[in-house]
């Protein structure tokens, strides 16, 4: 029960169908069982209220919300609709992210799909992040998690991606920096090679996905397996909970090693 008494929102909490649990819902369903009330943000609304659905059963108290974050005032639709059903903001985590679509090296990406993945992965969590940081002062503190990936330290192939992901870890230690004054922290996760529907789907090009997962599994050093979204769930709500409160800007990497890795 380490967020007994706190609410949260998690953008981003629905997921990719698969059979395996992605991070947005790995996320919502954790903190739900160590004590949070939830706001369940998706863009799509249907995959929200699964995630609720699955915490509700569980004896949970959640909400889902449909919002696109990339959309004009959704941030402060977002932090409004969480205000209005728990009266304050502890937690926010924003796990909205995509790639593909025409992303590639610098001389052959798209144009569009460079503004699209920077609009998504980057301006939108700047937006959200901004709606709810008044809101948190005004109660006295509170904590961000934003999941940024093991793309923005390296990688060649998917520079919008890389790009946004880089930009997100200076949000991150920026909005640290300039809100420790008010309680308020943030911190950051960045996932490897996971085993989840949406990381699978994005990777797959023709392969299998035993072979896919097989050759995913050979790259990461740790026990040569990748993580899985409860990974990331338990690095954010380490993050999120108050044994991390003397925590603010870091960039923790959840990898198996594979940051560490040189040569």
């Amino acid at each position: 029960m380490r967020l007994r008494g706190k609410t949260a929102i998690v953008v981003g909490a629905g997921q990719t169908p698969g059979a395996t649990i992605g991070n947005g819902r790995a996320m919502a369903v954790l903190f739900a069982r160590e004590g949070a009330d939830l706001l369940c943000v998706d863009r799509d609304g249907v995959r929200a209220e699964e995630t609720a659905a699955l915490i509700r059963a569980e004896s949970g108290l959640a909400g889902a919300m449909a919002a696109d974050i990339a959309k004009p005032g959704a941030g402060d639709a977002i932090v409004a609709a969480a205000l209005a059903r728990f009266g304050r903001i502890d937690i926010l985590v924003n796990n909205v992210g995509i790639g593909g679509g025409g992303d590639a090296p610098a001389h052959v990406i798209e144009d569009a799909a460079f503004d699209r993945i920077m609009t998504v992965n980057l301006k939108a969590m700047w937006l959200t992040t901004k709606a709810a940081i008044p809101a948190m002062r005004a109660s006295g503190g509170g904590a961000i998690v934003n999941i940024s990936s093991l793309a923005s330290i390296a990688g060649a192939n998917m520079l919008a991606y890389e790009l946004s992901k880089a930009g997100v870890n200076r949000l991150t230690t920026h909005v640290a920096q300039a809100n420790a004054k008010h309680g308020i922290r943030c911190n950051a996760v960045l996932p490897g090679l996971m085993d989840t529907p949406m990381a699978m789907a994005a990777t797959v090009r023709g392969q299998s996905e035993e072979s896919l997962r097989q050759l995913r599994n050979s790259r990461v050093p740790l026990r040569g397996r990748m993580g899985t979204a409860w990974d990331t769930a338990h690095a954010a709500l380490f993050l999120a909970s108050d044994d991390a409160k003397f925590i603010t800007g870091v960039l923790l990497p959840v990898d198996g090693g594979m940051s560490s890795r040189i040569g």
